[in-house]
């Protein structure tokens, strides 16, 4: 009875989507107010009927009910009941499910949170929400129900849930990815509806800002949480392969970063208007080009669902339609604005242009090399592997850039810079951040020209940032006060700028200067990593709920022969799959990890393990929860609850020119 009425709900829920996505647009096209006014109510019971099928779906696991062949695929009575949960989104169908309960979810926020903005926009942004939750929800019931049944053959118990994905880190880290993927199509909806009105304004972009900030917020918690788990579940030690499913969550990052920049230059300056318009149209399309790769079959990867040509066909025809329509639109309306702003060869608008555009060139650069694989094979061309050794060779200089121009961009002014002021601003940061990259460099005792330039990268940011939190905060009442007078959006932006320097730092210093070794050890060996010793005192046995686990205890001192930690790498067996899985022994710390892992036994008493002495590599994740605290800092900024008034009556008052605070919000001024 149950997953029947999850099907009644999903196909109600469609109606409601078709509703919503009609109703409203017609009530903006013929100017009728009741029509528009159903925008709201529809979007909040798209909401109630999506989350009833997603809570049934829960129920279904929870209850162990493997008459649904969804849940009998992916679930097992031995499984903790914690993983039951995370089991509802961790195959295809449930995650589909997943990702169109965030979709409606966005869409009922929209629908909440923007009461004091014009009811003909609303109701447009609610309209085009509710075609792409259409195309889902058709995606969802056509081809990935998950209310199938096993009828009548059901299975006593279920083939159990992957044991990659039976893992805490798992449990959260597809929310929040799906959160940032799924937030993207807000800002899609702005710009398309801006351009059906053709008001590509400083009102458009101050609406659709702080969506895009959250978005981007959630999505850099999600690609942080997914390589913290490969670096701590995969048993190699790596925090980032280049894995095409790696790279889809990466694209849409790097067009959002271009594109929460682009929106508050065109906020601010009212320039960059069409530019910006493309970059939110390109970000919501490389989120939809992501869900394709995973969903189609055309990846391998741990992270890949489906492998159904249908399913793919299906996507890619959601994925074409959205890109030719909304860059149809694109071509004929953006050229019809007309931008009367002016700015200098030298300003904070070309630093942030230029950014953009090694943003862009970032994102190209991943795209083709995630794609041209991919279109050898399918063309019947031959096999080509592109992976860690052309990316990092690639990328690094963009990233690089990027972070120098971000440095530079932070001192200058808004239309004009004077070239001879901008120098002598730049001095004294430029002779610290030198001489502190190479106090560094020495401290590890090798010279890395891409870990000196990468490291100085970071350290420009850091020292720039806090410089101009320095100079912005003198005040005659006092540094305290002058800190105090700074508003959210200032401090979001040097959270997320420090954010970028400390990933940065993180990412250098721990590809450059890490430490790996492969060693034969039998209890009672010891090896050395860097300047630790790591003793092999026992191997034992253990059992767990649903799995039996080899252990080995491994103790690690330090350079004085003082023991440090004691840590219990595992190679666990799944009960029900059979499958082997490698649980790393990591001693943690700000400054170094020290990393342990069980191979294979290579005799009967010797097991290959792996070491690894891994400097500043939380620092790359500490990072990402600075970029994403100061992407929500930015959006509990006081100034976009006083000018929502403004909006009520359809227009907008930028900031003051001479406002550098107006416009500091969610890693501005680069």
């Amino acid at each position: 009875m149950f997953p029947e009425l999850g099907q009644i709900t999903l196909i109600l829920a469609l109606l409601l989507a078709v509703l919503l996505s009609v109703v409203p647009l017609v009530g903006s096209v013929t100017g009728r107010d009741q029509l528009l006014a159903f925008a709201r109510p529809l979007s909040a019971g798209l909401f109630v009927f999506v989350a009833m099928a997603f809570g049934l779906l829960t129920h279904a696991f929870v209850t162990d009910d493997f008459s649904v062949a969804y849940v009998a695929n992916n679930s097992n009575s031995m499984l903790p009941w914690y993983y039951k949960f995370s089991a509802v989104w961790g195959g295809h169908e449930g995650s589909l499910l997943l990702w169109v309960l965030m979709l409606v979810g966005w869409t009922l926020a929209v629908a909440v949170f923007s009461r004091r903005l014009p009811s003909v926009m609303v109701s447009q942004v609610l309209s085009i929400l509710g075609m792409v939750t259409v195309g889902f929800l058709l995606f969802t019931i056509v081809t990935s129900n998950p209310f199938d049944r096993t009828l009548p053959n059901v299975p006593a118990d279920g083939a159990d849930l992957n044991p990659l994905l039976q893992d805490f880190g798992l449990i959260v880290h597809p929310p929040m990815l799906y959160m940032g993927y799924v937030g993207f199509s807000v800002a899609f909806a702005f710009a398309i509806a801006a351009l059906i009105n053709g008001k590509l304004d400083a009102a458009w972009a101050r609406w659709s800002r702080p969506w895009t900030t959250v978005a981007w917020a959630f999505l850099s918690l999600g690609i942080a949480l997914g390589s913290w788990w490969a670096y701590y579940e995969l048993g190699w030690g790596g925090w980032w392969f280049w894995d095409p499913v790696e790279n889809a969550s990466l694209l849409p990052w790097l067009s959002g970063t271009a594109l929460m920049h682009s929106l508050a230059v065109t906020e601010k300056r009212g320039v960059f208007k069409s530019w910006t318009v493309l970059l939110a149209i390109v970000t919501f399309a490389l989120s939809l080009l992501g869900t394709f790769l995973v969903r189609s079959g055309v990846l391998t990867s741990v992270h890949a669902f489906a492998s159904d040509p249908d399913r793919g066909t299906f996507l890619l025809a959601l994925l074409a339609i959205t890109i030719v329509s909304s860059l149809t639109l694109y071509a004929f309306r953006a050229p019809v604005v007309h931008v009367r702003s002016r700015y200098g060869s030298l300003s904070r608008e070309i630093f942030l242009l230029m950014n953009n555009v090694l943003l862009v060139a970032a994102t190209l650069l991943v795209l083709v090399g995630t794609l041209y694989p991919l279109v050898l094979d399918y063309l019947d061309m031959g096999r080509l592997s592109i992976g860690e050794p052309f990316f990092n060779l690639t990328f690094s200089p963009l990233g690089i850039a990027a972070g120098l121009l971000l440095g530079a961009g932070i001192f200058s002014r808004w239309k004009k810079t004077d070239g001879g002021w901008l120098g002598r601003k730049l001095l004294w940061p430029l002779a610290v951040s030198i001489v502190g990259t190479s106090a560094v460099l020495v401290g590890y005792g090798t010279f890395e020209p891409w870990a000196f330039g990468g490291l100085f990268s970071a350290m420009w940011i850091t020292v720039a940032t806090f410089w101009d939190l320095w100079e912005k905060s003198g005040s005659r009442k006092g540094r305290l006060h002058g800190l105090k007078r700074q508003s959210r959006s200032y401090y979001g932006m040097v959270f997320g700028h420090l954010g970028l320097a400390i990933t940065m730092a993180g990412a250098t210093v721990a590809s450059n200067y890490g430490i790996e070794r492969d060693v034969r050890m039998s209890p009672g060996d010891t090896a050395m990593v860097g300047d630790y010793q790591v003793a092999f005192a026992e191997i034992g046995n253990r059992r767990g709920q649903n799995f039996t686990a080899e252990y080995g205890r491994f103790e690690v001192y330090d350079s004085d022969g003082g023991l440090i930690s004691t840590l219990y790498p595992e190679k666990r067996q799944y009960m029900v799959q059979r499958n082997t899985m490698t649980e790393a022994g990591i001693d943690g710390g700000l400054f170094r990890d020290i990393f342990v892992a069980i191979g294979e036994r290579v005799s009967d008493d010797a097991w290959a393990i792996r070491l690894q002495y891994k400097p500043l590599v939380r620092w790359l994740w500490l990072g990402s929860l600075f970029m994403a605290a100061g992407g929500f800092l930015a959006i509990s900024d006081r100034r976009y609850r006083i000018r929502d008034k403004v909006a009520e009556n359809g227009k907008a008052k930028a900031p003051n020119a001479g406002d550098e605070r107006g416009a500091d919000a969610a890693g501005v001024a680069s």
